[in-house]
């Protein structure tokens, strides 16, 4: 049976798929002035730092003549949209921490799973606003939602693994993939991470990719059960 969400929480969906969008836009902006300067022969300029402006004046051609005119202007107003999306950035994030710090509620599950060396706001409020504000009844349940749950394949006596179905929540599972990486990181004791560790010892980078696919699925049901339970992932460290 499907349960949508309520009014509330698919609005409150609105400000991490807001972000994810102006990520998206920052990158193409940056990429866009690199590869402008790079047809001139230039390769070390940054377009996020904070003397931007200041840079692009200094700035000459591989052969040593300064920027065309036309090109400049044209950057200048890249960095005009790429400043703005910033500033855009800035206040989208200020509503995000007053959601999910746990001065707003420490016991809501955003805050619980910040406990979490390696579980940073951004992380918490998707995973919250995404799906782990719904009910889920078992660990299948929740790795169907996310769309990483396995589908087997079986005909007659031939059976095989067809890897995840990709049929849920493609952020949500996205996201659990981009922290299972971090969790690696910040989280090298943790039994998930050993498991993960032990079973890439001659694993390529193909290969890497696979299991970490698996671990996602895992560390989303640990995540879940941390959030809902209070059981803390085995050999996971905790802040502070």
């Amino acid at each position: 049976m499907v349960a949508p969400p309520s009014p509330d929480e698919e609005d409150r969906r609105q400000i991490c798929r807001e972000r994810r969008v102006l990520v998206t836009e920052r990158v193409a902006h940056a990429n866009r002035i690199k590869g402008l300067l790079f047809a001139q022969g230039i390769t070390d300029y940054e377009p996020g730092r904070r003397d931007r402006r200041a840079r692009l004046d200094t700035l000459n051609t591989a052969d040593g003549r300064p920027l065309p005119p036309y090109l400049r202007q044209r950057i200048s107003r890249e960095l005009d949209r790429l400043e703005m999306i910033i500033e855009q950035i800035k206040a989208v994030e200020t509503q995000r921490d007053a959601l999910v710090t746990p001065q707003a509620d420490p016991r809501a599950i955003p805050a619980i799973l910040q406990q979490l060396r390696g579980v940073g706001p951004e992380f918490a409020a998707v995973l919250w606003s995404e799906g782990l504000f719904r009910k889920f009844d078992n660990r299948r349940q929740l790795a169907s939602y996310a769309g990483l749950a396995p589908t087997p394949w079986q005909s007659g006596t031939v059976a095989r693994e067809q890897g995840i179905s990709k049929a849920g929540n493609a952020k949500i599972r996205t996201t659990m993939i981009q922290l299972s990486w971090l969790w690696l990181r910040h989280q090298p004791n943790s039994t998930l991470t050993r498991w993960f560790h032990e079973r890439t010892k001659a694993a390529n980078g193909r290969s890497k990719r696979v299991v970490i696919v698996a671990l996602a699925r895992k560390l989303l049901v640990s995540l879940w059960k941390f959030a809902t339970t209070g059981l803390v992932p085995e050999g996971a460290v905790l802040h502070g």
